[in-house]
């Protein structure tokens, strides 16, 4: 039997960092998950990185073996505090997770579906009638500001900011600033805790308003922490905005050039939602989440010592083809589409999952309503690790002609 592996110190199997057109990222991990899926990057400080499906479940169903509460995307830039509960794992995890649970179930969808219907109406109709835009510039780093803002009762100036500021953050992130990853951090920290003072003097039903609810909840007869409140209502404000900005515009770019499939959805809009379902899985936007081995591990015959950061590739896991059949391709009503993780699997698979398929569900359905046809119009420019996206998809627009 061949012994395990370690890492040795110039091991290098890929580049995280490496210029990525649309098609690159998953042409390369396609190689990498035949030729070598348990692979080493010195990037980052050094750290492993998972490209199969077998290999990334496993580790998500074992919070024992694998923490998130030491890093939790690679490459690491949590300086600024804890943020439940992304960055907690059981028991601490869980009394924050039963408070944000109860705000994404089908009934709270179906009260706010009205509302980010209008929004996707008025911003596409915005577009259509112009018949040109970068819909990632002009929508899909808009829209979700104009969700998140119905979503915890905030004015819309504040979620504009949020969203800009996230922005600046993610961009630190990408380039490794860490003084600017800091410094937007700490923006978003103000910006939690001025939420959080403005719901202490004038708060609102706990049944009805996430930061509320958390300042109420009593688990064990105790309020939850001052510090951690923050943490979370900065964590929550935060990431539902970034993964609609690259994810809609990659969408958008794949129905543009598959004109039967945008026939077809507009024709039969009941499909939709699968559509949507197959896109999350062909075009998942995580490739950096991560966990950190507690103990020495052995996986895919190499040894991951205690305390490791492994980068979790959902984007490249999600089409492995030992799980789905040609998975490098868009299958409408895919069989097995129940084994994609596009939102992770375990305790930390993300709550907010559902309002994320509503806004990409809504988003198709408006457009294609307003609309013949549409067609990329220019270059498209993608985003950089930890995120895979389009950061520029210029999109021409055509409508039916009006009646004469």
């Amino acid at each position: 039997m061949t012994a395990p592996r370690p890492a040795q110190p110039d091991e290098h199997d890929f580049d995280p960092l490496a210029e990525e057109t649309f098609t690159s990222a998953h042409e390369t991990y396609r190689e990498l998950r035949g030729r070598c899926p348990v692979a080493r990057s010195r990037t980052y400080g050094g750290f492993w990185a998972l490209f199969r499906h077998a290999d990334v479940t496993a580790v998500l169903s074992d919070s024992d073996t694998f923490t998130t509460s030491v890093q939790n995307v690679v490459p690491k830039f949590a300086f600024t505090g804890r943020r439940p509960p992304l960055h907690l794992d059981p028991p601490e995890h869980t009394d924050y997770r039963r408070v944000i649970n109860r705000f994404f179930t089908r009934g709270k969808m179906t009260a706010l579906e009205p509302a980010v219907r209008g929004h996707a109406a008025r911003l596409l109709g915005e577009l259509v009638a112009r018949g040109e835009s970068d819909i990632s510039a002009d929508y899909a780093r808009v829209f979700p500001a104009h969700v998140f803002a119905d979503f915890f009762h905030l004015p819309l100036h504040l979620a504009e900011r949020i969203e800009q500021i996230s922005a600046e953050y993610v961009r630190a992130i990408q380039v490794v600033d860490d003084a600017e990853v800091k410094r937007s951090s700490r923006l978003l920290y103000d910006i939690a805790a001025e939420v959080i003072e403005h719901r202490r003097d004038a708060a609102l039903d706990p049944g009805e308003d996430l930061t509320t609810a958390l300042l109420a909840a009593r688990p064990g007869g105790e309020p939850l922490p001052d510090d951690m409140v923050l943490g979370c209502v900065r964590q929550l404000l935060v990431t539902g905005m970034v993964a609609p900005s690259v994810f809609i515009g990659t969408m958008l770019a794949h129905l543009a050039e598959h004109k039967d499939l945008q026939r077809l959805l507009r024709g039969t809009p009941d499909r939709i939602p699968a559509a949507v379902d197959e896109y999350l899985r062909l075009y998942t936007p995580y490739r950096g989440m991560s966990r950190t081995a507690t103990r020495d591990v052995v996986i895919g015959g190499r040894l991951i010592r205690k305390d490791e950061p492994i980068a979790l590739v959902y984007t490249s896991a999600n089409r492995d083809e030992t799980v789905f059949e040609d998975g490098e391709n868009f299958v409408l009503d895919r069989p097995n589409l129940r084994e994609a993780i596009p939102f992770g699997a375990g305790i930390h698979a993300c709550p907010g999952a559902p309002l994320a398929r509503m806004m990409l569900r809504i988003t198709l359905e408006e457009l294609l309503a307003r609309t013949t046809d549409f067609h990329v119009g220019g270059e498209i420019l993608m985003a950089r690790w930890a995120e895979w996206g389009t950061r520029q998809v210029p999109l021409v627009f055509e409508t039916a002609a009006p009646p004469s």
